[in-house]
């Protein structure tokens, strides 16, 4: 049992973030581009209106995925209720890899959107 509470909870970290960097990010970008924090790409890191455009267009994203995830992924594991620690254990990792993978495709269209509104130096179009 408690190794499916740990699991369970386990499983809301991937989308309560994609929730609040999301809003965090709508509401605003980090303040300097910089290699280490927020939504770092060539195209968004480009000059301050790409930056601040790709956080803007991700934390939007990452919001309405992380409650679609979170909805999903919270009665989910009760399909695993009282199942062995192996069960657990698999499915819960099947389902985090499934999360950071969504995590990972925000960034086709996101770049898409980027790529459409800018030109490759990073001016509007």
């Amino acid at each position: 049992m408690g190794f499916w509470i740990y699991m369970f909870l386990m499983e809301l970290l991937i989308p309560a973030l994609m929730i609040g960097f999301g809003t965090y990010f709508v509401r605003s970008a980090p303040k300097k581009i910089n290699n280490l924090f927020g939504y770092r790409t060539a195209m968004s890191m480009k000059n301050e209106d790409t930056w601040k455009f790709a956080h803007h267009h991700c934390g939007k994203i990452w919001r309405a995925v992380g409650w679609a995830m979170l909805a999903v992924s919270a009665p989910a594991m009760l399909l695993v209720w009282r199942e062995s620690s192996d069960a657990v254990g698999t499915f819960g990792s099947v389902l985090m890899l499934i999360q950071a993978a969504v995590l990972l495709l925000s960034i086709i269209p996101t770049e898409a959107a980027l790529r459409k509104t800018f030109d490759a130096d990073g001016y509007r179009r």
